[in-house]
């Protein structure tokens, strides 16, 4: 027989008592602290939680925050419900593992290697091909919003959230280029991708190299309109930033 969740086997107690929260968001509270249990395995697949009444009152919260939480996560395929069955974690390969709050929460709990080249896989199955249809499709606002990004990126540095969000923004906008409809609904996840593994080489202090020179190289060949020399320097961007994450985790 399983063992039932308790309040603090879930880690809820600080997150939900006394923390003040906007009306309504209570069960973004929950769902995440649930999500996080999950997808570090401390509360294993298959896991089913107890009946609806008294899980609610072991967490301190409402029957509707919780089942809220339990939409979220549904949603994301980390669970599901099925009338007298309960509520029971998934397989991990029924979760929607591209989704972007699944992909934070995952380094959230920390990216062990295997994530982290599945993440990297991931870049660089997609955004090679999207440079060089950027290099194809881009038109004179796009390169100029670009440039105007890779500037933000330089003045702030990715050791601000400024600068960061200058980097991710550039990415952005090398997948807008591509006019592809199907690849931009990638662009969530590659963000998400990108803004945390950055977030960990900065966590162990700074960077070990400036990012901008790939940058800068990628945007002028985007800008010169060459889309095999696009194609290489993003995937030289993408080697050096895997390289540098493996580096950070040492530290």
């Amino acid at each position: 027989m399983k063992k039932e969740s308790t309040m603090a086997d879930l880690g809820l107690g600080e997150a939900i008592e006394g923390l003040p929260l906007p009306s309504g968001r209570l069960h973004h509270v929950v769902a995440q602290r649930l999500a996080t249990q999950i997808v570090s395995g401390d509360t294993p697949c298959g896991h089913v939680f107890p009946a609806e009444v008294e899980h609610a009152e072991m967490l301190g919260v409402s029957r509707s925050v919780l089942r809220e939480a339990f939409r979220v996560l549904t949603a994301k395929g980390l669970v599901s419900s099925r009338p007298k069955a309960g509520t029971r974690i998934n397989e991990r390969r029924k979760w929607n593992l591209l989704d972007p709050d699944v992909l934070g929460w995952q380094i959230q709990c920390g990216a062990s290697d295997e994530f982290l080249r599945d993440l990297f896989e991931l870049r660089m199955v997609v955004e090679p091909q999207a440079a060089e249809m950027a290099a194809m499709r881009r038109d004179e606002g796009q390169l100029v919003d670009m440039a105007n990004a890779l500037d933000a990126m330089e003045r702030f540095t990715l050791s601000t959230p400024k600068g960061r969000a200058a980097d991710i923004r550039f990415h952005e906008l090398v997948m807008e280029a591509t006019r592809n409809e199907m690849l931009l609904a990638l662009s969530n996840s590659i963000s998400t991708a990108i803004a945390s593994t950055t977030a960990i080489k900065q966590s162990r202090h700074g960077s070990p190299r400036d990012a901008m020179p790939e940058h800068q190289a990628l945007y002028t060949q985007i800008a010169d309109r060459n889309p095999r020399q696009a194609r290489k320097a993003m995937i030289t961007l993408i080697e050096l930033a895997h390289s540098d994450t493996k580096i950070a985790l040492k530290r």
